[in-house]
C-alpha cells in the first residue's frame, strides 16, 4: 500500500499538458522512494540545457550529467527534465547554474553523493565545464 501512496505525489508523470516553470525552483522536483538499500549510481544527462549569459543574454548551450548515489529518495525523471527547462529565462553566469543546480537537487532529494558535471559550449573558441560535488570535495 505505502508504494501506490508514495506514487500519488508525482504530479508531472504522465500529464503532457504540463507547461515548463519559468524560473527554477527547488518545489518544481519530485522524488520517490528509493527501490533498494544497496548503494548504487544513477546518471542522467541532458544534451539540451540552456540559460542565458547575464551580461549579454545570449543563450549559454550545456550538457549537463548528473550523477547520484540515492539515499532514501530517488528524482523522478519528468520533474527533473521540467527543472532544467526551467533555466531557459535564467540570467547567471555558467558556476552560479551549476551549483544552484546541484544545491536544488540535493535539497530535493538528500542523495548520498552527487555530482553536477556541465559542459558549456565553446564561445569565443573557449569551452567552460563546471563540476560541482556533494558532499564537498576536501580542498
Amino acid at each position: 500500500m505505502a508504494k501506490k501512496k508514495d506514487k500519488k505525489h508525482l504530479t508531472l508523470l504522465g500529464k503532457s499538458e504540463t507547461k515548463v516553470p519559468t524560473s527554477p525552483s527547488a518545489t518544481i522536483l519530485e522524488t520517490f522512494e528509493n527501490p533498494s538499500a544497496r548503494p548504487y549510481w544513477i546518471q542522467f544527462h541532458s544534451a539540451d540545457f540552456t540559460s542565458l549569459c547575464p551580461i549579454t543574454g545570449q543563450a549559454d548551450f550545456a550538457e549537463i550529467t548528473i550523477d547520484y548515489v540515492p539515499n532514501e529518495r530517488c528524482l523522478e525523471t519528468k520533474s527533473l527534465k521540467f527543472y532544467l527547462a526551467s533555466f531557459r529565462n535564467e540570467k547567471a553566469f555558467n558556476e552560479k547554474v551549476t551549483n544552484h543546480i546541484l544545491d536544488d537537487l540535493v535539497r530535493a532529494c538528500a542523495p548520498r553523493k552527487m555530482i553536477i558535471k556541465a559542459e558549456f559550449a565553446s564561445r569565443g573558441g573557449i569551452a567552460l565545464t563546471v563540476t560541482a560535488m556533494f558532499p564537498d570535495a576536501a580542498e
